[in-house]
């Protein structure tokens, strides 16, 4: 079943701007717009969420805008430079996250995710995370999945939530209560249609297609069919003379696995001989297969490394085979190199000479193509005495850092989650105490090492501008060792509750 995502911009126009101008741009919460020209009309083409805060829209007139809201900002809109930006956008999306992915001009991207999603670790995550991303860069978003185009875009622009996920299957009762002005109709058509009485999809849906088609003509009809998935609405993958593609047409539809596998093969040597022309290596290959009856099969793999190994790229390429869908036969295959990294010559290892080093990056390729990129990491160190802060997960063969724990104090062989409760009997303010409950268990204390000071990070929240934990490292009578905490010094209680935590057991 294929999946879609629509990515809502509300704002981006604004948001385009305001990233343009830099220091120079007004301030957020200042409502701004942009203004355009509608034959003689000086119509709001877009708004930034100050001014949507404020009751303006798009396409009401510039003067009715300017006399609601005192201190408006009006600038003249640029049409031609947002479209342009959210190519490049789509392209960024496209090297992230699907293999098909294009423009929803003038304000969002469609994304094919289907298969995609568990490199991600699920729809839900996946979505919530492209969001995140957006945000973070300055530029609001709404997204939403489903079956197909028309039920993800009208869900993303009529929704209250930031993410919404359609289960599949889903689209109709997604739809029913939506209105008719997501439906993606001309203006007038939605007005004239909202004038008789429409209000929801689910309403134009029952009523008999003739009529309406006599009134409206065939595109009411044909919205209705797409966002129901009775006829395809395949999408067009956004292109650039940068990606390196290869391409096979086939006279006569093929569909059997080994034909694919074959022609996999023949379109992979291709690629590599065009990536070695240009010195470069593949780290992410999109394999389209249109089918006859217009839709398109997409199957993606990463590499961790640089690579322009013929056969491994055929191998991972070809375990995705069990996932395609021929449907009635493919007649276009097309293979890109979605990102590529230079990749120069290297002097062979002389077995004579040294030992080489064992290569277990075909290895990592084929784990993480099949369980997801954010299953298969590494733990590296992160320079940061808060013990939750001093570890993160990166790529699997990610470059070493330079950074490294302190090694003042042994750290514990096993540190939990979030820091438990335990109740305990101490002598304040530097003395570990004498026993401690944990998980309904007294322990009494043997023998016991610290305090080792710990300070909040400021920069980080205002909150730990005065925190400080102290650490011990405590044993008891079975000979078991753990990493407890007091949050606080002990005397003031600015810096903690001084209440006592369980954070990391010892081997």
């Amino acid at each position: 079943m294929t999946r879609v995502v629509s990515l809502f911009l509300p704002t981006w126009s604004t948001d385009r701007l305001r990233r343009k101008l830099g220091d120079a741009a007004p301030p957020s919460e200042v409502p701004l717009v942009l203004i355009s020209r509608d034959a003689r009309r000086r119509v709001v083409s877009a708004v930034n969420r100050a001014a949507l805060s404020t009751g303006l829209r798009v396409g009401m007139a510039a003067t009715k805008a300017q006399a609601l809201v005192s201190g408006l900002v009006t600038m003249d809109a640029d049409p031609k430079a947002d479209a342009e930006a959210l190519e490049r956008l789509a392209l960024w999306a496209m090297q992230r996250y699907a293999p098909i992915v294009a423009a929803d001009h003038p304000d969002g991207i469609v994304l094919d995710t289907t298969g995609a999603d568990h490199l991600l670790g699920g729809e839900e995550a996946m979505l919530r995370q492209i969001v995140q991303r957006f945000e973070a860069s300055g530029i609001g978003a709404c997204a939403a999945i489903a079956d197909t185009w028309g039920a993800a875009h009208a869900l993303a622009r009529t929704s209250a939530a930031a993410i919404s996920v359609v289960p599949s299957g889903s689209n109709a009762a997604a739809l029913e209560r939506l209105s008719v002005t997501a439906l993606r109709l001309p203006a007038n058509t939605a007005e004239s249609l909202r004038i008789l009485g429409f209000t929801t999809i689910g309403q134009l849906e029952r009523t008999p297609r003739a009529p309406l088609t006599l009134r409206f003509g065939p595109e009411v009809g044909r919205r209705l069919d797409r966002a129901y998935g009775r006829i395809a609405e395949p999408i067009d993958p956004i292109r650039t003379p940068d990606l390196i593609e290869v391409r096979r047409a086939f006279a006569e539809p093929i569909g059997a696995s080994e034909t694919i596998a074959r022609y996999i093969g023949k379109l992979v040597e291709q690629l590599c001989a065009l990536l070695e022309t240009k010195g470069l290596g593949a780290r992410r290959l999109d394999l389209l297969l249109h089918r006859v009856d217009n839709r398109i099969e997409a199957v993606r793999v990463g590499t961790a490394l640089a690579v322009r190994d013929v056969r491994r790229l055929t191998r991972l390429l070809s375990d995705k085979i069990g996932t395609i869908d021929p449907g009635f036969g493919i007649e276009l295959m097309t293979l890109v190199a979605t990102i590529a990294e230079p990749l120069g010559m290297k002097q062979t290892i002389s077995s004579l000479i040294e030992k080489p080093d064992a290569d277990v990056s075909a290895l990592i390729d084929t784990l993480t193509n099949r369980v997801g990129e954010t299953r298969i990491y590494r733990v590296a160190s992160v320079a940061s005495d808060v013990p939750e802060r001093s570890v993160k997960r990166v790529p699997a063969l990610s470059p070493d850092t330079a950074e490294t724990w302190p090694f003042d104090w042994p750290r514990p062989t096993r540190l939990l989650k979030f820091p438990e409760r335990i109740e305990t009997v101490a002598l304040l303010p530097d003395h570990p105490p004498g026993s401690f409950t944990w998980q309904g268990i007294r322990h009494r204390i043997k023998r016991a090492d610290g305090p080792e000071r710990v300070f909040g990070e400021w920069w980080h929240r205002d909150a730990e501008m005065s925190a400080v934990r102290d650490y011990f490292i405590v044993e008891d009578e079975a000979g078991e060792r753990f990493w407890i905490y007091r949050a606080g010094d002990g005397e003031n209680t600015d810096t903690g509750s001084h209440h006592w935590f369980m954070h990391g057991l010892f081997g």
